[in-house]
């Protein structure tokens, strides 16, 4: 990475995570702004997790700071909130795999050079793997401060934040709890259940 944020820079997504605030360190926090209102939860999880994968992500209008995914029960799980204003994904896959079965739901998308598309996407990640660059970073930025991504993605005041004009993601793995977006153009949707040995996830 330059050593000067206001120039376009770049860097990889493992260095680039390692500078987050562990969400261990920040769950008590979170969870008080939560109570307090600070943080609104948009509808509740179900508590499992899904996978994404995708060969490319452009991304326009990035930022990130620490949330909570809350379930119905009131069950509570510290994520990384990533928020792009304006999304393309190249051979996207999605998987989610049923509880103690071999049966896993797959959706794939965006393949043969059209890509998926999505608008005010935010995303509640457990963990987000690939090589990454950023132009026009901040890293540290107040996450109340955040005007970079979808409107209204913002953390809670003096909360660790980051934001970018773009970011480019190549061999992208993600875990996520919870995905939302303005809209989502899923071109060539292929969705198919998965049974036993065909059972498999995106990764």
């Amino acid at each position: 990475m330059q050593d000067r944020f206001d120039n376009p820079g770049r860097t990889r997504w493992r260095r680039f995570a390692a500078l987050m605030v562990p969400a261990t360190a920040v769950a008590g926090a979170i969870v008080f702004g939560m109570s307090n209102g600070a943080i609104a939860a948009s509808f509740a999880v179900s508590g499992q997790t899904f996978k994404v994968s995708a060969t490319e992500l452009r991304g326009d209008g990035f930022v990130q700071y620490g949330g909570i995914a809350e379930e119905e029960n009131g069950t509570k799980h510290p994520v990384a909130v990533s928020g792009i204003r304006d999304a393309k994904l190249y051979n996207l896959c999605q998987s989610v795999k049923v509880p103690g079965a071999p049966v896993v739901l797959t959706i794939n998308a965006g393949g043969g050079g059209k890509p998926a598309t999505a608008s005010e996407l935010l995303i509640d990640m457990d963990l987000l793997e690939g090589d990454a660059e950023f132009k026009n970073i901040n890293i540290g930025q107040d996450a109340s401060t955040l005007t970079g991504g979808p409107k209204g993605a913002t953390g809670e005041k003096k909360s660790f934040g980051q934001q970018s004009d773009t970011v480019v993601i190549k061999n992208l793995r993600q875990v996520a709890r919870s995905t939302h977006a303005g809209t989502f153009n899923l071109t060539g949707l292929k969705l198919k259940v998965n049974v036993g040995a065909d059972a498999k996830e995106c990764f």
